[in-house]
């Protein structure tokens, strides 16, 4: 959607065979996401290949459902600290890593740009999702506090929250039954598309007058 509207997009993933599936007006970039320093030196070169970086979308993430307890497992009731420090390096971590990489080029080249990060209903906080939760309740946190500091600079941050989105990875985290329930409870009736996700990603980035939003598309899940 952003590259029908004229922008020059650039995908950073770890998954170098999935990047090649990407068309070929798309840019690609090997990155994984939760590497400082790698991010740093990537977005540096990215910046010198294609000049300033105008808007950033941080997307990288994975839901994870995992009980806090867990009655069923005597041997491990309570959610593994090394399992929440993983949660949360691929769903918070990577937001402010990356962030930080292209925030600092805006600032070099004095460039008036836009931060968007993909939240999640699951920020309001959710049974089942301790790590995954408390991230994204993190990630409002620091979109919140990077549109105050940031805005000063000309750089707008903003997040998308999105509710239970159609996609392959909600299929596979909750049952269908979790599913009925969420649908029957949607005001709307149904669960969201990408589609749509991508046009409150759009409409964020178009309206420069819109800082320190976390705009909730979930059709109404939360009233």
């Amino acid at each position: 959607m952003l590259a029908l509207r004229g922008a020059k997009v650039i995908v950073a993933d770890r998954n170098a065979e999935g990047l090649k599936t990407l068309p070929e007006h798309f840019d690609r970039c090997l990155l994984d996401v939760c590497d400082p320093l790698a991010a740093k030196k990537e977005i540096a070169a990215l910046r010198e290949k294609h000049g300033a970086i105008d808007l950033l979308v941080n997307c990288a993430g994975a839901i994870v459902s995992a009980p806090f307890v867990n009655i069923f497992s005597r041997d491990s009731m309570m959610l593994p600290y090394e399992r929440f420090r993983k949660d949360l390096a691929i769903n918070l971590d990577s937001v402010f890593i990356v962030t930080s990489a292209v925030v600092e080029q805006m600032v070099l080249t004095r460039t008036k740009g836009c931060v968007i990060s993909i939240s999640s209903i699951s920020g309001h906080g959710n049974a089942g999702q301790t790590s995954y939760a408390a991230a994204k309740a993190a990630v409002n946190a620091m979109t919140v506090t990077w549109a105050k500091e940031l805005g000063k600079l000309g750089i707008r941050c903003n997040a998308v929250a999105p509710g239970f989105i159609g996609t392959p990875s909600t299929h596979s985290a909750l049952s269908e039954s979790q599913i009925k329930h969420i649908v029957a409870n949607t005001p709307i009736g149904r669960l969201g598309t990408p589609e749509e996700v991508g046009a409150a990603v759009i409409a964020l980035a178009e309206n420069d007058f819109i800082n320190g939003a976390i705009l909730d598309v979930n059709g109404g899940l939360t009233l």
